[in-house]
């Protein structure tokens, strides 16, 4: 079943979305990658939602990710005597390491590594920024503040903390035992949340092992300080707008994104733009004009992947929602300007053999007009290369581990295929051109472009460009 787009669709599962029938017709509509969101619902829950896509996926014989996302260091206040208090602008405020009942002066906050770096002067938001503190002093487990906006607080309620790093793991005990759990199910991708450094991406590779490919999610403008070693690190970044959008003035979110954004083509990773997208859908069968261009602006700027989140795990509206982005992609890329764009933010390729065979491939689809670029991948590095390149032809990506084939499908570009080894340049010639017929990217007499690497089956040996004539 092939898509008619390059760009991707995550869309993430929930009480709206966990029967057989839904998942399924999620997927008709257009989703490439299913996220299971880990912040919520039990091991149990994820567990049979897994089960039904691996059934899906068997179904409509094309390989579908899933994307484990870690729920993170979430910080939050504590509870208070009466479920919640009204705080009014100019007042003063305190966060405490008291774990008795707040009221209209304290609250408990139940992370003690913050105190030793909150200081005078600072920020604290509470309850997605819709209140704002501003730090008076800090000392012996306290933290004094003056209410600048005030509002209702209710128990548990989230803090950010815009000013500083946070001496907090990206991992918690909570997503040790998440990951542990995901990584025993099979899942093909792991997110990230808050990562600040590239030392918490590192910690976690470290305990992957190989076992899945890991998305980095940026929330905090502290990342934006070691952007370029986080993406470098990372297997694939995700823009998380709703934290990142607290804790950054919302003027500053659009050109964050588009500075991640172009890190992450340079560096070739793929970058998922994610939160609010089209959330209005979570109540209402249509979007509102503003997130269609959203979602649009991030198709024109090159993204890999966009995202749904409450739309399809909660909403009123999943299918319709994913069948809107997907109605949404396919129109920009039929879009000439598209092209143009693309074009315009191509990134020299890097000093290494693989970009500097996949950047002629780039050049060669276009000058004979190739169908398809066919890629023979082992780990997915190759498809990857070429991904960053962003050719005129769709790519057909051919390997022998269904773990590589299901990966890519977060990839631009990338239609995934599971194939036999081959064993030499014939064999690789004959299948592209008979899977090219196959899965719809060419008919008898068009040209195709290939590159793979040689030795065959090892990884990241990307060294040959084949162009061959497909035939029936």
């Amino acid at each position: 079943m092939r898509r008619q787009r390059q760009a991707k669709i995550v869309a993430t599962l929930g009480p709206a979305s966990d029967s057989r029938d839904m998942i399924q017709a999620l997927f008709q509509a257009g989703a490439d990658v299913f996220r299971f969101n880990f912040s919520h619902g039990s091991h149990a829950d994820h567990q049979a939602r897994y089960q039904i896509v691996r059934e899906v996926e068997q179904r409509v014989g094309r390989p579908i990710a899933i994307l484990a996302d870690l729920q993170g260091p979430k910080l939050r206040v504590g509870q208070f005597s009466t479920g919640k208090v009204m705080l009014e602008a100019g007042q003063e405020f305190t966060l405490d390491s008291d774990t008795s009942p707040g009221d209209q002066r304290r609250v408990c906050l139940p992370h003690p590594e913050l105190f030793a770096v909150i200081g005078t002067g600072q920020s604290l938001l509470l309850d997605d920024g819709k209140l704002r503190l501003q730090v008076v002093d800090a000392a012996n487990g306290s933290i004094r503040t003056r209410v600048v906006n005030g509002g209702v607080l209710s128990d548990r309620k989230g803090v950010n903390v815009p000013d500083a790093v946070l001496p907090i793991p990206a991992l918690t005990e909570k997503d040790k035992r998440d990951l542990a759990f995901a990584l025993e199910l099979g899942v093909d991708w792991i997110a990230l949340s808050f990562v600040q450094r590239p030392e918490d991406v590192l910690e976690a590779r470290a305990l992957v092992a190989g076992r899945a490919a890991i998305l980095s999610k940026l929330e905090k403008p502290a990342a934006l300080d070691r952007l370029e070693e986080i993406v470098q690190v990372s297997d694939a970044i995700m823009v998380a707008r709703g934290d990142l959008g607290v804790e950054l003035p919302p003027e500053r979110v659009p050109g964050t994104q588009k500075r991640i954004l172009r890190v992450c083509r340079q560096l070739g990773k793929p970058i998922v733009i994610a939160t609010q997208m089209l959330e209005s859908m979570i109540v209402s069968p249509v979007p509102t004009r503003a997130e269609v261009s959203d979602v649009a602006s991030a198709i024109y700027d090159g993204s890999d992947a966009v995202m749904l989140s409450a739309e399809s795990a909660s909403g009123a509206w999943p299918v319709e929602a994913v069948a809107i982005m997907d109605r949404i992609i396919n129109e920009v890329e039929r879009d000439p300007l598209y092209r143009n764009m693309l074009d315009a933010q191509h990134e020299k390729p890097q000093a290494n053999r693989a970009d500097a065979i996949c950047s002629a491939l780039r050049d060669v689809t276009q000058i004979v007009g190739a169908t398809a670029t066919v890629t023979y991948t082992s780990s997915g590095h190759t498809s990857l290369r070429a991904a960053r390149e962003r050719p005129m032809a769709p790519i057909l990506s051919i390997t022998p581990r269904l773990t590589t084939a299901r990966r890519l499908a977060l990839v631009w570009g990338v239609h995934s295929t599971i194939s036999d080894q081959i064993h030499n340049e014939s064999e690789m010639v004959n299948a592209a051109c008979q899977t090219a017929l196959r899965e719809g990217f060419a008919k008898p007499g068009d040209q195709i472009a290939i590159t793979a690497g040689m030795p065959f089956g090892q990884p990241g040996s990307t060294n040959l460009l084949r162009l061959a004539e497909v035939w029936g």
